[in-house]
Formats: structure tokens, sequence, C-alpha cells
């Protein structure tokens, strides 16, 4: 069990820790200090920074959209939203999602 978040550290870029799963459904710590790609999940997700500063961009009707997420800042994808996020340094993530998805 981690206790503090902020000492969790990953071997790779978005590289996680499983926390729990809950019908189907994951929450994963996440370290990151490099960027992610471009994505479009199969279900939704909730993203929230728990460490750190992340910018997530983001698809909406054509055109790209930047937010700066500050820790207990969150950003909710639904099904066909694309996005990608984009740390500011190091930042440490909480992912709730499908099982298994990208």
């Amino acid at each position: 069990m981690i206790r503090d978040a902020r000492s969790f550290r990953a071997e790779r870029p978005w590289g996680a820790r499983d926390l729990v799963e809950i019908e189907g459904a994951t929450a994963r710590l996440h370290w990151t200090d490099q960027p992610y790609r471009w994505h479009v999940n199969d279900g939704a997700e909730l993203f929230c920074v728990l460490d750190g500063e992340v910018d997530m961009h983001y698809r909406l009707d054509g055109s790209e959209h930047v937010a700066r997420l500050a820790a207990g800042d969150m950003f909710v994808a639904e099904i066909g939203d694309e996005h990608v996020a984009h740390p500011v340094g190091e930042a440490r993530i909480l992912v709730f999602e499908r099982k298994g998805s990208v």
C-alpha cells in the first residue's frame, strides 16, 4: 500500500502501480516526466493530478485546447474524447478507467 503518493516513482515514464479494481474499472497511480501520446479511450477516464502540474491537451470540434491542471485538479475524458497529457516536470496522477484501457 502506498501511503504518500508524492514519493511514488516508476521505472519509466507513465509507469503505474495498480491500486484497486472495482467492477471492471481500475484505479492506477502513474508517475511521469514525459508526455503520453494522443489517444482515445474505449471508456470514460477520470484523470486526477495528485502532485505536480500537467498540461492536458484535448481536441474539441476539431480545435486543440490546453488546460493546465495542478494538484487536486481533474479532467474527465468521455468515450471518443481525443487527449494527451504533458507533465510540467514530474507529476503523479491517479487514473480511473476501464480495466485494460489505453
